[in-house]
């Protein structure tokens, strides 16, 4: 019987040539464990012909939606929920407690900023602080508890008290970073403006209902020409995920060291491989061992040969939500 104990400790110490191997010991454990995931793969008959993590079942990411996916060993203590839209079922993502989310963000946001001490940490995420268990006002609050500085904050609609500290904190040349999701971002923009050389803007995606859903050139073109950032960057993660991806060039996303995305053929969802090109985007969650790390998304991406990946949009008739979901 594999020990989660076990597994868990290798999800952050180990090689990158390690990551096949160490997927599909975490598959075997879920197969065991997870009672949704071992229906699914069982129902399509294929268990038996699962050689490599391109032939592990991807379980639709609308499971989340109507089941509770977790494995027996853990107890569904809390959950965090996809934002969705007015008429929408959320998906839910069920945790015994939230060790592998921390250690996952705490990595890869570390990996790619250094240090979150090193910066001023803002949110402009109206959308997400108005509702319960929200996964990324998690782990932001998670971030700016590591960063410690006395300006870090959220903001909701008060985008005067937050030009008022862009401001400040520029004064004091400290380096910030300002999460924050597209519609609040383009109507913060629009009132105010400013140059802030030592400012990243981290943009979540999402139009969230608000208004015309816009590509990811347009936004930062009104960003650059009215804020004047040093850069702009973008994270993808959804609410059934524990790993997150970031990009800092032309919206190509690089994963965390404990996520890899695969392409699958829209017209055979059973035709997974790593080739460049457009497809639908597959996720492997090393740290999804609570509930299953092996996920058919509904976003359409174009594929890198260095395991990159651009988001496109998303499937013909699947819900508009979760974040970057702006055509490019």
């Amino acid at each position: 019987m594999l020990d989660y104990k076990k597994i868990s400790s290798k999800i952050f110490n180990f090689s990158p040539s390690e990551f096949d191997n160490l997927a599909m010991e975490i598959f075997d454990y879920q197969y065991q464990h997870n009672a949704i995931y071992r229906k699914y793969v069982d129902y399509l008959g294929r268990k038996h012909l699962v050689k490599d993590i391109y032939t592990i079942p991807y379980l639709p990411v609308e499971f989340f939606k109507l089941n509770t996916i977790i494995s027996d060993e853990f107890k569904p203590l809390n959950y965090f929920e996809s934002s969705g839209t007015t008429g929408t079922i959320p998906s839910r993502h069920y945790f015994e407690n939230l060790d592998l989310y921390t250690q996952s963000y705490l990595s890869a946001f570390t990996n790619q900023y250094g240090q979150a001490s090193e910066w001023v940490i803002l949110g402009l995420l109206p959308s997400y602080l108005e509702r319960e268990h929200a996964s990324l006002v998690n782990m932001v609050n998670g971030l700016m508890k590591q960063s410690g500085h006395i300006e870090n904050g959220f903001y909701l609609y008060n985008y005067e008290a937050l030009k008022s500290t862009l401001d400040k904190v520029s004064e004091s040349n400290k380096n910030i970073i300002l999460f924050g999701v597209t519609f609040a971002l383009l109507d913060f923009a629009h009132q105010y403006s400013g140059e802030y050389p030592n400012l990243t803007i981290i943009e979540t995606g999402g139009m969230k209902g608000r208004g015309k859903e816009i590509t990811r050139e347009e936004l930062h073109y009104i960003l650059h020409s009215r804020l004047k950032p040093h850069q702009i960057h973008s994270e993808y993660g959804m609410s059934e995920m524990f790993s997150q991806a970031y990009s800092t060039d032309n919206g190509i996303f690089h994963c965390s060291t404990t996520m890899k995305s695969l392409k699958r053929n829209p017209y055979d969802p059973l035709e997974i491989n790593n080739t460049p090109g457009r497809g639908n985007i597959n996720i492997i969650d090393l740290a999804n061992l609570h509930s299953c790390s092996f996920i058919g998304t509904m976003d359409l991406g174009e594929f890198y040969k260095d395991g990159s990946f651009k988001v496109l949009g998303r499937t013909d008739y699947s819900d508009t939500r979760g974040c970057n979901l702006m055509f490019s």
